[in-house]
């Protein structure tokens, strides 16, 4: 696969592999990578919880908005969404129009295992458990697949795999709009 000729939005719940998958994507397809959070966080010069605390989640969840808006001007860039974005049909839409929806899932327990030293999840701080986890997925698993254009399992895959099972995915889809022209 050479350049992509669009970007690739990655969603899921924290933790599902997102990030992991950007860097995986970045080195191997050369393509630009735009950590959601790590962006808004610089800009902003606070980190999420910071900005949860000083501005409330609203003025968290327009910065992202605005980013996706401005990824619109870009190609072949990988973007690893915080796992609000699906949320918002707005966000659904700016995606769309300049790429494709990739949602990476997990079970409940490796969102756990994966989530559970990190301090930075304002969402999780005071509440991490499995069942927790599992409720929080269950009320974003409507919206987030209604999102995607292309869904991945990523439990006990390694990121190699996880990462070729997404370039299948893409290269029929790519070939066929080719066969349309």
């Amino acid at each position: 696969m050479g350049q992509l000729g669009y970007n690739l939005f990655l969603i899921g719940f924290m933790g599902s592999g997102k990030s992991t998958l950007a860097a995986h994507l970045g080195k191997r397809f050369g393509m630009e990578i735009i950590e959601m959070d790590q962006w808004i966080s610089k800009r902003e010069g606070m980190s999420i919880s910071e900005i949860f605390d000083k501005h409330g989640e609203e003025y968290f969840r327009n910065l992202e908005t605005n980013l996706l808006k401005e990824a619109q001007e870009k190609k072949n860039t990988v973007v690893s969404c915080g796992g609000g974005v699906p949320m918002r049909e707005e966000n659904v839409i700016e995606m769309k129009k300049s790429g494709k929806v990739v949602l990476l899932k997990a079970s409940p327990e490796t969102i756990y295992e994966r989530v559970k030293d990190n301090h930075d999840r304002p969402l999780l701080e005071n509440n991490k458990s499995v069942s927790y986890i599992a409720h929080l997925m269950e009320q974003r698993r409507e919206k987030y697949e209604a999102a995607a254009d292309i869904a991945l399992l990523t439990d006990g895959k390694t990121i190699a795999k996880i990462g070729d099972e997404l370039i299948e995915k893409l290269m029929p889809a790519d070939s066929q709009k080719e066969r349309q022209i």
